[in-house]
């Protein structure tokens, strides 16, 4: 069975290519979601369901359960599908997503929200500006912050304001079906994380009774910062005996 990994935002597959990298196993795919990289379906509306629904639609294509991993909003949704589709899921790992109710959105989040302060931010983004906050507000390295600011099109922009705003209370909305979850499960959480602090990775875990909750000395993209240890902990994750 092959390994899933699903970025967040505001990324591509590109996030997680130093986790591949220390990687040992080859099976590994690291998919675009719409607007992220990969094309809009027709009619599509970045909704939060809409991208479980298409998750679960290439899922079900693979044809046996996977070991899937998420970070941020890849994190969140994986666990959604999860929770609905246990039979998609060998194992799960996602990290630095929050799936509560006690969440409380952060500021940026909270922009992207707002129809008119939403779409000013996007209009008016730039992406050297971008990749700058990136560095100095979640200490994203320099290169992958030009990478990561550099691919955010129009679709993408779109696509993040609309999955935010279908989002203001998906914590409240899932959290409850985590306790559907059967697959095995790892936590890791960027440690210093401003906008998704330690402690949702720590009610995470427990929701859906995973084996570790791997705490990492960095920021929210831990996949970029600590992409070692991450690959090490999902390697040691797959491995376990069933």
């Amino acid at each position: 069975m092959p390994a899933i990994l699903i970025h967040g935002v505001p990324d591509t597959h590109r996030v997680w290519n130093g986790v591949r990298q220390h990687l040992t196993r080859t099976d590994v795919e690291a998919w675009d979601l719409p607007g992220f990289g990969a094309a809009l379906p027709p009619g599509f509306g970045s909704t939060k369901e809409e991208y479980v629904d298409w998750l679960i639609e290439r899922l079900e294509r693979v044809g046996e359960p996977v070991d899937l991993a998420g970070h941020d909003w890849g994190c969140i949704l994986t666990a959604r599908v999860a929770s609905l589709r246990p039979d998609l899921v060998r194992t799960w790992a996602g990290g630095n997503g929050p799936v509560s109710a006690r969440y409380v959105w952060h500021p940026l989040a909270k922009i992207w929200q707002d129809q008119v302060e939403g779409d000013r931010y996007m209009n008016e983004l730039e992406p050297a500006s971008f990749a700058h906050d990136l560095v100095t507000g979640f200490d994203v390295p320099a290169g992958p912050a030009e990478e990561m600011a550099g691919h955010v099109d129009g679709p993408m922009k779109d696509s993040i304001l609309k999955l935010y705003r279908s989002a203001l209370t998906v914590g409240a909305e899932w959290e409850p079906a985590l306790a559907d979850v059967s697959a095995p499960a790892l936590v890791f959480w960027g440690v210093l994380d401003p906008a998704v602090p330690i402690e949702f990775g720590e009610r995470l875990a427990p929701a859906m009774r995973a084996s570790r909750l791997l705490r990492l000395d960095c920021n929210h993209w831990t996949v970029l910062q600590k992409p070692a240890e991450v690959a090490a902990a999902l390697e040691a994750h797959w491995n376990q005996p069933e």
